[in-house]
């Protein structure tokens, strides 16, 4: 059940390890990096790229909109796959955990 915050909008999909994203944030979570191709060759520490998917782990309120006060909700829910752009989002490191804190327009794409 999503709580109601001071402003009276309906809160998002709730927190993920202390962290609660605003407005149009969205906190997710990297997936792994692939440790050999398709091939079957494994690959060296030095040569895997960051991957550009992730599973949201929480997503905030939504977008205000400023000319009727209301909340846009987001597109995104907790627990979606998605690929986002290279460089989004910020890192950050809570419990041992790394996870990305970006905007929902750095979502390029949900996974079904």
């Amino acid at each position: 059940m999503a709580k109601k915050n001071d402003n009276g909008a309906t809160g998002g999909s709730g927190k993920s390890s202390g962290l609660r994203p605003l407005h149009d944030k969205i906190l997710l979570k990297r997936d792994e990096p692939e440790t050999k191709t398709s091939s079957g060759i494994y690959l060296p520490e030095t040569s895997k790229d960051k991957p550009k998917q992730g599973t949201v782990t929480a997503v905030g309120t939504g977008a205000l909109n400023t000319d009727t006060g209301e909340r846009i909700p987001l597109s995104v829910k907790k627990g979606d796959k998605v690929i986002f752009s290279s460089y989004a989002g910020t890192e950050v490191k809570l419990d041992g955990n790394e996870l990305l804190i970006m905007s929902e327009d750095d979502i390029l794409a949900v996974i079904d």
